[in-house]
Protein backbone atom coordinates (compact mmCIF):
# COMPACT_ATOMS: atom_id res chain seq x y z
CA UNK A 1 0.00 0.00 0.00
CA UNK A 2 2.99 2.32 0.95
CA UNK A 3 4.16 1.86 -2.80
CA UNK A 4 0.94 2.58 -3.94
CA UNK A 5 0.33 5.83 -2.15
CA UNK A 6 4.00 6.80 -3.64
CA UNK A 7 3.37 6.09 -6.90
CA UNK A 8 0.44 7.99 -6.96
CA UNK A 9 1.71 11.46 -5.60
CA UNK A 10 4.71 11.25 -7.76
CA UNK A 11 2.90 10.44 -11.03
CA UNK A 12 -0.75 11.35 -10.72
CA UNK A 13 -2.83 10.25 -14.29
CA UNK A 14 -4.83 11.11 -16.86
CA UNK A 15 -7.52 8.73 -17.29
CA UNK A 16 -10.14 8.57 -20.13
CA UNK A 17 -12.58 6.04 -19.41
CA UNK A 18 -15.13 4.97 -22.20
CA UNK A 19 -18.03 4.09 -22.14
CA UNK A 20 -21.32 4.38 -24.38
CA UNK A 21 -23.62 5.82 -21.29
CA UNK A 22 -23.64 7.75 -18.20
CA UNK A 23 -25.67 6.92 -15.35
CA UNK A 24 -27.75 10.31 -16.59
CA UNK A 25 -28.75 9.04 -19.53
CA UNK A 26 -32.62 7.24 -19.47
CA UNK A 27 -30.95 3.67 -20.31
CA UNK A 28 -27.75 3.77 -18.14
CA UNK A 29 -27.85 1.60 -15.22
CA UNK A 30 -25.35 -0.58 -12.78
CA UNK A 31 -22.26 -1.33 -15.44
CA UNK A 32 -22.18 2.76 -16.07
CA UNK A 33 -22.66 2.95 -12.11
CA UNK A 34 -19.72 1.09 -11.66
CA UNK A 35 -17.31 3.38 -14.01
CA UNK A 36 -18.44 6.36 -12.41
CA UNK A 37 -17.84 5.24 -8.96
CA UNK A 38 -14.57 4.06 -9.83
CA UNK A 39 -13.88 7.40 -11.42
CA UNK A 40 -14.92 9.03 -8.55
CA UNK A 41 -12.40 7.09 -6.63
CA UNK A 42 -9.49 7.83 -8.92
CA UNK A 43 -10.20 11.37 -9.18
CA UNK A 44 -10.61 11.34 -5.29
CA UNK A 45 -6.95 9.98 -5.21
CA UNK A 46 -5.06 12.92 -7.50
CA UNK A 47 -5.89 11.41 -10.72
CA UNK A 48 -7.26 13.76 -13.72
CA UNK A 49 -10.46 11.53 -14.38
CA UNK A 50 -12.30 12.27 -18.15
CA UNK A 51 -15.38 10.40 -18.69
CA UNK A 52 -16.31 10.21 -22.33
CA UNK A 53 -20.12 8.84 -23.35
CA UNK A 54 -23.17 9.68 -25.55
CA UNK A 55 -25.23 12.62 -25.47
CA UNK A 56 -28.95 12.65 -24.45
CA UNK A 57 -31.72 15.15 -24.12
CA UNK A 58 -30.64 17.90 -21.84
CA UNK A 59 -27.84 16.70 -21.00
CA UNK A 60 -24.80 19.04 -21.33
CA UNK A 61 -22.29 18.61 -23.88
CA UNK A 62 -19.55 18.93 -21.15
CA UNK A 63 -20.09 18.86 -17.18
CA UNK A 64 -18.29 18.17 -13.68
CA UNK A 65 -19.39 16.16 -10.92
CA UNK A 66 -17.53 14.50 -8.07
CA UNK A 67 -14.49 15.14 -9.40
CA UNK A 68 -15.03 13.74 -12.76
CA UNK A 69 -15.29 15.86 -16.33
CA UNK A 70 -18.51 15.03 -18.83
CA UNK A 71 -17.65 14.49 -21.91
CA UNK A 72 -20.72 14.11 -24.39
CA UNK A 73 -21.31 13.71 -27.93
CA UNK A 74 -22.83 11.55 -30.07
CA UNK A 75 -25.79 8.76 -30.39
CA UNK A 76 -26.39 5.17 -29.65
CA UNK A 77 -23.98 4.35 -32.85
CA UNK A 78 -22.50 8.08 -33.82
CA UNK A 79 -20.86 8.00 -29.91
CA UNK A 80 -17.86 5.48 -31.45
CA UNK A 81 -16.92 7.18 -34.16
CA UNK A 82 -17.18 10.39 -32.96
CA UNK A 83 -15.23 9.52 -29.33
CA UNK A 84 -12.19 7.68 -32.28
CA UNK A 85 -12.29 11.31 -33.62
CA UNK A 86 -11.79 12.58 -30.40
CA UNK A 87 -8.52 10.28 -29.01
CA UNK A 88 -7.06 11.03 -32.14
CA UNK A 89 -7.12 14.60 -31.92
CA UNK A 90 -5.95 14.24 -28.37
CA UNK A 91 -2.61 12.35 -29.89
CA UNK A 92 -1.12 15.38 -31.44
CA UNK A 93 -2.33 17.52 -28.09
CA UNK A 94 -5.54 18.86 -29.40
CA UNK A 95 -8.85 19.00 -26.94
CA UNK A 96 -9.52 17.10 -24.12
CA UNK A 97 -8.00 13.91 -24.55
CA UNK A 98 -4.80 15.34 -25.04
CA UNK A 99 -1.56 14.09 -22.52
CA UNK A 100 -3.87 10.92 -21.51
CA UNK A 101 -1.98 8.35 -19.66
CA UNK A 102 -4.44 5.64 -19.85
CA UNK A 103 -7.73 4.53 -21.33
CA UNK A 104 -10.21 1.95 -19.78
CA UNK A 105 -12.62 0.92 -22.11
CA UNK A 106 -15.96 -0.56 -21.51
CA UNK A 107 -16.73 -3.34 -23.53
CA UNK A 108 -20.90 -3.13 -23.43
CA UNK A 109 -20.99 -5.90 -26.52
CA UNK A 110 -18.95 -3.40 -28.70
CA UNK A 111 -15.78 -1.71 -27.51
CA UNK A 112 -14.43 1.69 -28.24
CA UNK A 113 -10.87 0.08 -29.63
CA UNK A 114 -9.53 2.61 -27.56
CA UNK A 115 -6.06 1.23 -27.44
CA UNK A 116 -5.79 2.01 -31.62
CA UNK A 117 -7.37 5.70 -31.46
CA UNK A 118 -5.34 6.99 -28.50
CA UNK A 119 -2.30 5.24 -28.36
CA UNK A 120 -2.18 4.90 -24.61
CA UNK A 121 -2.18 1.50 -22.72
CA UNK A 122 -5.45 0.18 -22.21
CA UNK A 123 -7.83 -1.98 -20.08
CA UNK A 124 -10.87 -3.45 -21.29
CA UNK A 125 -13.53 -3.60 -19.41
CA UNK A 126 -16.65 -6.10 -19.56
CA UNK A 127 -19.16 -6.79 -17.32
CA UNK A 128 -20.39 -10.04 -19.31
CA UNK A 129 -20.96 -11.57 -22.58
CA UNK A 130 -23.69 -10.41 -24.48
CA UNK A 131 -24.47 -13.44 -26.92
CA UNK A 132 -27.99 -13.59 -25.38
CA UNK A 133 -28.92 -10.19 -25.56
CA UNK A 134 -28.12 -9.52 -29.32
CA UNK A 135 -30.68 -10.68 -31.24
CA UNK A 136 -33.00 -7.80 -29.64
CA UNK A 137 -31.23 -5.27 -32.14
CA UNK A 138 -32.07 -8.01 -35.50
CA UNK A 139 -30.71 -10.18 -36.90
CA UNK A 140 -27.90 -8.74 -39.01
CA UNK A 141 -26.70 -6.75 -36.48
CA UNK A 142 -26.59 -9.60 -33.88
CA UNK A 143 -24.83 -11.76 -36.03
CA UNK A 144 -21.95 -8.63 -36.68
CA UNK A 145 -22.09 -7.62 -33.02
CA UNK A 146 -21.16 -11.11 -31.71
CA UNK A 147 -18.62 -11.83 -34.10
CA UNK A 148 -17.23 -8.39 -33.24
CA UNK A 149 -17.78 -9.11 -29.46
CA UNK A 150 -16.90 -13.15 -30.64
CA UNK A 151 -14.06 -12.81 -32.41
CA UNK A 152 -12.52 -9.72 -32.96
CA UNK A 153 -12.15 -7.45 -29.85
CA UNK A 154 -10.19 -10.22 -28.36
CA UNK A 155 -8.00 -10.41 -31.29
CA UNK A 156 -7.20 -7.01 -31.12
CA UNK A 157 -6.96 -6.96 -27.52
CA UNK A 158 -4.72 -9.84 -26.97
CA UNK A 159 -1.81 -8.01 -25.18
CA UNK A 160 -4.16 -6.10 -23.10
CA UNK A 161 -5.33 -6.47 -19.38
CA UNK A 162 -8.63 -7.65 -19.07
CA UNK A 163 -11.46 -6.31 -15.61
CA UNK A 164 -14.71 -7.86 -15.60
CA UNK A 165 -16.75 -8.14 -12.16
CA UNK A 166 -17.39 -11.85 -11.26
CA UNK A 167 -16.02 -15.31 -11.70
CA UNK A 168 -18.78 -16.59 -14.34
CA UNK A 169 -18.37 -13.35 -16.70
CA UNK A 170 -14.30 -14.73 -16.25
CA UNK A 171 -14.92 -17.87 -17.35
CA UNK A 172 -16.74 -16.55 -20.60
CA UNK A 173 -13.62 -14.75 -21.10
CA UNK A 174 -11.97 -17.57 -21.04
CA UNK A 175 -14.12 -19.61 -23.43
CA UNK A 176 -13.45 -16.62 -26.27
CA UNK A 177 -9.75 -17.02 -25.97
CA UNK A 178 -9.03 -14.71 -23.54
CA UNK A 179 -5.47 -15.86 -21.38
CA UNK A 180 -6.84 -16.34 -17.99
CA UNK A 181 -3.73 -14.74 -16.49
CA UNK A 182 -4.44 -11.12 -17.83
CA UNK A 183 -8.14 -11.27 -16.39
CA UNK A 184 -8.81 -8.85 -13.13
CA UNK A 185 -11.84 -9.64 -11.53
CA UNK A 186 -12.65 -6.24 -9.47
CA UNK A 187 -16.47 -6.85 -7.96
CA UNK A 188 -19.13 -4.16 -7.48
CA UNK A 189 -19.01 -1.82 -4.29
CA UNK A 190 -22.48 -0.71 -3.18
CA UNK A 191 -23.38 2.64 -1.93
CA UNK A 192 -24.35 3.29 1.55
CA UNK A 193 -28.10 3.64 2.49
CA UNK A 194 -28.93 6.74 2.90
CA UNK A 195 -29.25 7.90 6.34
CA UNK A 196 -32.98 9.04 6.05
CA UNK A 197 -35.08 6.68 3.88
CA UNK A 198 -38.98 7.42 4.32
CA UNK A 199 -40.94 4.14 5.80
CA UNK A 200 -43.58 3.14 3.61
CA UNK A 201 -46.72 1.13 4.75
CA UNK A 202 -46.17 -2.73 5.21
CA UNK A 203 -49.44 -3.61 3.27
CA UNK A 204 -49.17 -7.34 2.67
CA UNK A 205 -46.11 -8.93 1.06
CA UNK A 206 -44.19 -7.27 -1.84
CA UNK A 207 -42.13 -8.64 -4.36
CA UNK A 208 -39.67 -5.97 -6.18
CA UNK A 209 -37.42 -5.72 -9.15
CA UNK A 210 -34.45 -3.37 -9.84
CA UNK A 211 -33.97 -2.80 -13.13
CA UNK A 212 -33.85 -1.62 -16.69
CA UNK A 213 -36.73 -2.22 -18.71
CA UNK A 214 -35.65 -4.58 -21.17
CA UNK A 215 -36.40 -7.37 -22.65
CA UNK A 216 -33.41 -9.76 -21.42
CA UNK A 217 -34.17 -8.69 -17.95
CA UNK A 218 -37.38 -10.97 -17.96
CA UNK A 219 -39.69 -8.36 -15.80
CA UNK A 220 -42.30 -10.95 -17.47
CA UNK A 221 -41.50 -13.67 -15.01
CA UNK A 222 -41.51 -11.49 -12.01
CA UNK A 223 -44.97 -11.24 -13.19
CA UNK A 224 -46.00 -14.80 -13.81
CA UNK A 225 -44.83 -15.13 -10.10
CA UNK A 226 -47.33 -12.39 -8.98
CA UNK A 227 -50.44 -14.37 -11.20
CA UNK A 228 -49.35 -17.60 -9.86
CA UNK A 229 -49.06 -16.38 -6.49
CA UNK A 230 -52.39 -14.53 -4.54
CA UNK A 231 -51.90 -11.27 -2.49
CA UNK A 232 -48.38 -10.72 -3.77
CA UNK A 233 -47.98 -7.41 -4.97
CA UNK A 234 -44.62 -6.88 -7.44
CA UNK A 235 -42.94 -3.33 -7.47
CA UNK A 236 -40.92 -2.90 -10.41
CA UNK A 237 -38.45 -0.08 -9.79
CA UNK A 238 -36.83 1.25 -13.07
CA UNK A 239 -37.54 2.57 -16.78
CA UNK A 240 -36.76 1.37 -20.29
CA UNK A 241 -37.83 1.25 -23.90
CA UNK A 242 -39.78 -1.96 -22.87
CA UNK A 243 -42.01 -0.52 -20.47
CA UNK A 244 -45.13 -0.39 -22.62
CA UNK A 245 -44.88 -4.30 -23.41
CA UNK A 246 -44.64 -4.95 -19.91
CA UNK A 247 -47.61 -2.61 -18.74
CA UNK A 248 -49.54 -4.81 -21.80
CA UNK A 249 -48.28 -7.73 -20.31
CA UNK A 250 -49.44 -7.44 -16.92
CA UNK A 251 -52.75 -6.26 -17.89
CA UNK A 252 -53.25 -9.68 -20.32
CA UNK A 253 -51.97 -11.95 -16.77
CA UNK A 254 -55.07 -9.61 -15.59
CA UNK A 255 -52.37 -8.42 -12.59
CA UNK A 256 -52.29 -4.65 -13.57
CA UNK A 257 -53.63 -4.02 -9.85
CA UNK A 258 -50.70 -5.74 -8.04
CA UNK A 259 -47.85 -4.87 -10.60
CA UNK A 260 -46.92 -0.91 -9.86
CA UNK A 261 -44.49 1.07 -12.22
CA UNK A 262 -42.77 3.44 -10.31
CA UNK A 263 -40.40 4.09 -12.80
CA UNK A 264 -37.16 5.82 -12.03
CA UNK A 265 -37.20 7.34 -8.01
CA UNK A 266 -34.98 8.92 -6.16
CA UNK A 267 -32.67 7.13 -4.01
CA UNK A 268 -34.20 7.33 -0.18
CA UNK A 269 -37.47 6.13 -2.68
CA UNK A 270 -35.30 3.15 -3.68
CA UNK A 271 -34.82 2.34 -0.52
CA UNK A 272 -37.90 2.65 1.03
CA UNK A 273 -39.07 0.25 -1.78
CA UNK A 274 -36.27 -2.27 -1.09
CA UNK A 275 -36.75 -1.95 2.84
CA UNK A 276 -40.38 -2.87 2.26
CA UNK A 277 -39.73 -5.68 0.16
CA UNK A 278 -40.43 -9.10 1.06
CA UNK A 279 -38.12 -10.86 -1.86
CA UNK A 280 -36.03 -9.27 -4.50
CA UNK A 281 -36.67 -11.19 -7.85
CA UNK A 282 -34.30 -10.69 -10.41
CA UNK A 283 -35.20 -13.39 -13.69
CA UNK A 284 -33.02 -11.41 -15.71
CA UNK A 285 -31.36 -13.54 -18.67
CA UNK A 286 -27.73 -12.05 -18.19
CA UNK A 287 -26.00 -10.30 -15.60
CA UNK A 288 -22.70 -9.27 -14.97
CA UNK A 289 -22.90 -9.35 -10.89
CA UNK A 290 -26.17 -8.25 -10.55
CA UNK A 291 -26.04 -4.75 -8.54
CA UNK A 292 -29.38 -4.89 -7.34
CA UNK A 293 -28.59 -7.99 -5.59
CA UNK A 294 -26.47 -6.66 -2.96
CA UNK A 295 -28.42 -3.13 -2.79
CA UNK A 296 -31.63 -5.54 -1.72
CA UNK A 297 -29.30 -7.30 0.56
CA UNK A 298 -28.19 -3.98 2.78
CA UNK A 299 -31.87 -4.28 3.65
CA UNK A 300 -31.81 -8.12 4.77
CA UNK A 301 -33.97 -8.73 1.74
CA UNK A 302 -32.72 -11.83 -0.14
CA UNK A 303 -32.38 -12.40 -3.80
CA UNK A 304 -34.44 -15.20 -6.10
CA UNK A 305 -32.67 -15.98 -9.91
CA UNK A 306 -31.94 -17.81 -12.68
CA UNK A 307 -28.56 -19.86 -11.94
CA UNK A 308 -27.69 -19.20 -16.24
CA UNK A 309 -27.52 -15.25 -15.69
CA UNK A 310 -24.23 -15.77 -14.97
CA UNK A 311 -23.46 -13.19 -12.41
CA UNK A 312 -26.01 -14.12 -10.14
CA UNK A 313 -23.79 -17.43 -9.18
CA UNK A 314 -21.32 -15.04 -7.91
CA UNK A 315 -23.56 -12.05 -5.85
CA UNK A 316 -25.89 -14.62 -4.83
CA UNK A 317 -24.67 -17.85 -2.35
CA UNK A 318 -27.23 -20.22 -3.14
CA UNK A 319 -29.34 -21.22 -0.29
CA UNK A 320 -27.41 -18.88 2.13
CA UNK A 321 -27.79 -15.33 0.74
CA UNK A 322 -30.49 -15.88 -1.58
CA UNK A 323 -31.84 -19.00 -4.15
CA UNK A 324 -30.59 -20.03 -7.65
CA UNK A 325 -33.45 -21.16 -9.87
CA UNK A 326 -33.28 -23.21 -13.06
CA UNK A 327 -36.72 -22.48 -14.63
CA UNK A 328 -39.95 -20.26 -14.23
CA UNK A 329 -41.53 -22.85 -12.26
CA UNK A 330 -38.75 -23.21 -10.03
CA UNK A 331 -38.97 -19.06 -9.66
CA UNK A 332 -42.55 -19.35 -8.93
CA UNK A 333 -41.72 -22.13 -6.52
CA UNK A 334 -39.26 -20.73 -4.93
CA UNK A 335 -40.88 -17.49 -4.40
CA UNK A 336 -43.89 -19.32 -2.79
CA UNK A 337 -41.61 -21.55 -0.36
CA UNK A 338 -39.88 -17.97 0.82
CA UNK A 339 -43.12 -16.01 1.69
CA UNK A 340 -44.38 -18.84 3.56
CA UNK A 341 -41.04 -19.53 5.57
CA UNK A 342 -40.41 -16.31 7.37
CA UNK A 343 -37.23 -18.65 9.47
CA UNK A 344 -36.18 -19.06 6.18
CA UNK A 345 -36.74 -16.13 5.00
CA UNK A 346 -35.10 -13.94 7.83
CA UNK A 347 -32.22 -16.48 7.70
CA UNK A 348 -31.42 -15.56 3.79
CA UNK A 349 -31.62 -12.52 4.43
CA UNK A 350 -29.37 -11.59 7.71
CA UNK A 351 -26.48 -13.59 5.78
CA UNK A 352 -27.41 -11.35 2.60
CA UNK A 353 -26.90 -8.60 4.22
CA UNK A 354 -24.10 -9.34 6.20
CA UNK A 355 -22.45 -10.03 3.02
CA UNK A 356 -23.06 -6.79 1.71
CA UNK A 357 -20.87 -5.16 4.01
CA UNK A 358 -17.87 -6.91 2.59
CA UNK A 359 -18.48 -4.78 -1.19
CA UNK A 360 -16.51 -1.62 -1.22
CA UNK A 361 -16.31 1.29 -4.16
CA UNK A 362 -13.34 2.60 -2.57
CA UNK A 363 -12.00 -1.57 -2.91
CA UNK A 364 -13.18 -1.47 -6.29
CA UNK A 365 -10.91 1.89 -6.94
CA UNK A 366 -8.00 0.84 -5.50
CA UNK A 367 -7.65 -2.34 -7.30
CA UNK A 368 -8.32 -0.72 -10.54
CA UNK A 369 -5.87 2.19 -9.50
CA UNK A 370 -2.69 -0.53 -9.08
CA UNK A 371 -3.53 -1.93 -12.83
CA UNK A 372 -3.44 1.52 -14.04
CA UNK A 373 -0.96 2.89 -12.18
CA UNK A 374 0.87 -0.43 -13.35
CA UNK A 375 0.03 -0.35 -16.59
CA UNK A 376 1.51 3.47 -17.03
CA UNK A 377 4.65 3.00 -15.67
CA UNK A 378 5.25 0.72 -18.64
CA UNK A 379 4.25 2.73 -21.22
Amino acid sequence: MACLKAARLNNPMKILLLCWRDTTHPQGGGSERYLERVGEFLADQGHEVVFRTAGHTDAPRRSFRDGVRYSRSGGKFSVYPKAWVAMMLGRVGIGTFSKVDVVVDTQNGIPFFGKFFSGKPTVLLTHHCHKEQWPVVGRVLAKVGWLIESQIAPRAYKTAPYVTVSEPSAEELIALGVDQQRIHIVRNGVDPVPLHTPKLDRDGQHAVTLSRLVPHKQIEHAMDVVAALDGVVLDVVGSGWWQEELVDYARTLGVSDRVVFHGQVAEDHKHALLERATIHLMPSRKEGWGLAVTEAAQHGVPTIGYRSSGGLRDSVVDGETGLLVDSKAELISATKTLLIDASLRSKLGASAKQRAENYKWDTAGAQFEELLLGLASKK
